[in-house]
């Protein structure tokens, strides 16, 4: 069995290209800085660059709602293929097939509200910056607010 999935979250590096193919299938191509987590002392932040793919529903919702600069969360696939180039050169590109795209960040960063393009139940999480209200009810499994506000951090099993 193998599994290939990539998980990525950075900021675009361009405004999204919308294409349609020949057959009316829409795609949308662009790419993302990806900040490395660690640097070294006194060094630069450095980035890694992605090539992003996007069809149907999600190149619509991309080439809509981002632009350069915009964040951006993607989960997809790492796909490679090759073409000939028009001076007759082989070509290798390695680029993610997204699946699911949403809004990373504030409202104010991106422009943009809390979307995701994917299944309705694929929630974008809150930005850090602003206050989450907790679902009330108690669900099974679920722990109170209440239960955390008072405990050191020691205290925590994770």
């Amino acid at each position: 069995m193998a599994y290939n999935r990539a998980i990525l979250m950075g900021r675009l590096t361009r405004d999204p290209e919308l294409k349609t193919t020949a057959t009316g299938i829409n795609v949308c191509s662009f790419s993302i800085a990806v900040d490395r987590r660690f640097q070294a002392k006194g060094e630069e932040k450095k980035a890694d660059f992605f090539n992003i793919v996007a069809w149907r529903q999600q190149a619509e919702f991309v080439s809509r709602y981002f632009k350069k600069g915009s964040m951006i969360l993607v989960e997809g696939e790492l796909q490679t293929r090759q073409y000939t180039n028009k001076d007759g050169v082989n070509v290798n590109v390695t680029e993610i097939v997204a699946d699911q795209i949403c809004f990373t960040g504030s409202k104010s960063e991106s422009g943009t509200g809390n979307y995701s393009s994917g299944d309705p139940g694929y929630v974008t999480p809150p930005p850090a910056n602003e206050s989450y209200s907790a679902p009330s009810g108690n669900t099974s499994g679920s722990a109170d607010s209440a239960d955390f506000s008072s405990a050191d951090s020691d205290e925590y099993p994770f």
